[in-house]
């Protein structure tokens, strides 16, 4: 049973709001910031107490790139940029993939109005109210 044209103006209208939340996306990254702790290896460094942490911390923006994992020293005065920039693009994510979901929804009432229209016509020809008449043709002078 095809779904209602309510629903389906819904979903036209959900699909016009998240375009429109997507041209409010603000810059993006992808990845995930860690920070990282390291030890650096002197056995009378605070680091090399069992219960210290280590030095640090240092942050790293970590993804994949073409097949392998790359990472990216940030700077402690760009570690709240880059968390902002690696939420909106999670941000960025999810509206693509509820965008999909939407315009897949709006396609398929598409063919679905497509369908009922050659339903209707079909059964519209067989009742005869479609059927046009045709012209008589003239008459042919016969050649000699």
């Amino acid at each position: 049973m095809p779904p209602s044209s309510s629903n389906r103006a819904d979903a036209r209208q959900r699909r016009a709001a998240l375009c429109a939340e997507l041209a409010s996306i603000g810059e993006f990254r992808p990845g995930s910031l860690q920070s990282r702790y390291r030890r650096c290896g002197k056995p009378t460094c605070h680091c090399a107490q069992p219960d210290d942490p280590g030095h640090g911390p240092k942050w790293v923006l970590s993804r994949t790139v073409d097949g392998g994992r790359r990472n990216w020293s940030i700077p402690d005065e760009a570690v709240a940029d880059t968390q902002a920039q690696v939420a909106e693009y999670r941000r960025f994510r999810q509206l693509v993939r509820e965008l999909t979901e939407v315009s897949e929804q709006v396609c398929q009432d598409r063919l679905e109005d497509r369908r009922e229209d050659r339903r209707e016509a079909a059964g519209a020809a067989k009742r005869g109210a479609s059927r046009r008449t045709s012209r008589p043709r003239p008459e042919r002078k016969p050649t000699v």
